[in-house]
């Protein structure tokens, strides 16, 4: 297996990589760590074009020196410099090149702080990579040693949900890690109630039935898992309920070594992530890395 790892040639940050060890440790894998370069349009010998494209590969090679060392060669990695009309251009490019398993990228550094934030290039790759993503909340930081411990793995009741969690049942399996089967409701004024575990509006029949669908379905789920081999230890399946994305996501309670997993959109024709607006609200509210899958990846 390979990681693609794509870093930011306009600044030097940890987030990306940390995550990228932590997959890398798991999932026994190695990593190939990107720097994309803006290749000039239309080709030109004119001395300032010369030189802007020796500024631009002096700078991603002082970003991929930074990464080299802060990797410390804890983890099997190799460095390259990629030329390409655009960043989002230049990674699908490696993906064809390399035929990674997954690409991992870090948030934009304009994003709060312990959340995912989507930038002009996670944007891109997350409506056009044919494989996995995985995104770094901003400022995230784990040892490079560490492991991922558990997947959260989002399920919304539909078959590619199902064929989401079994997936992830195997991939926890791998990594030695357990998992845990997710669903999100957000409902205004949310209160605690005799959802037990789950959030609020106990008033709601309409929930509490919804709530009850999810559980009885997740049990079939569970006893599919029960089947595999290897299989990882299964936690119990939990609903996040809350006045908004964030504080739903935020219900389920984290820990340190957690990796949520959730599924694209069933309706994009062309096969790739397409996050519909549920997912594109449960990745911008993460506190904790998220891998997005596109329904018709061959994982794990």
């Amino acid at each position: 297996m390979t990681l693609l790892v794509g870093v930011d040639t306009g600044r030097r940050s940890t987030a990306v990589l940390a995550l990228a060890a932590q997959l890398a440790n798991s999932l026994d894998t190695d990593l190939v760590v990107a720097a994309v370069v803006a290749s000039p349009w239309p080709p030109s010998r004119a001395s300032v074009d010369h030189e802007w494209r020796a500024h631009d590969r002096a700078a991603a090679e002082q970003v991929l020196d930074h990464a080299a060392s802060v990797l410390g060669g804890e983890v099997s990695a190799r460095f390259v410099v990629h030329e390409a009309a655009s960043s989002r251009r230049g990674l699908l490019e490696l993906v064809g090149e390399e035929s990674p398993d997954a690409i991992v990228l870090g948030s934009s550094s304009r994003g709060e702080h312990g959340r995912i934030s989507l930038g002009a290039v996670s944007e891109a790759l997350l409506h056009a990579s044919p494989v996995p993503v995985a995104v770094a909340p901003v400022g995230y930081r784990a040892a490079l040693d560490s492991r991922i411990v558990r997947l959260t793995a989002g399920y919304g009741g539909t078959e590619a949900a199902e064929d989401l969690v079994l997936g992830a049942a195997s991939i926890a399996a791998r990594a030695g890690g357990s998992l845990r089967i997710v669903s999100f409701a957000v409902r205004p004024e949310a209160e605690t109630g005799i959802l037990a575990g789950a959030g609020g509006r106990a008033e709601d029949p309409v929930l509490v039935e919804w709530v009850e669908l999810i559980r009885s379905h997740a049990s079939a789920i569970i006893d599919e898992i029960e089947e595999l081999d290897p299989r990882p230890r299964v936690e119990e399946a939990v609903i996040g309920i809350g006045e908004s994305w964030a504080a739903a996501i935020d219900d389920i309670g984290w820990t340190d070594g957690d990796l949520l997993v959730v599924g694209s959109s069933g309706l994009n024709p062309l096969a790739r992530v397409f996050l519909g607006s549920h997912g594109a609200k449960i990745v911008r509210n993460a506190g904790v890395p998220v891998l997005v899958v596109p329904r018709s990846a061959a994982w794990p």
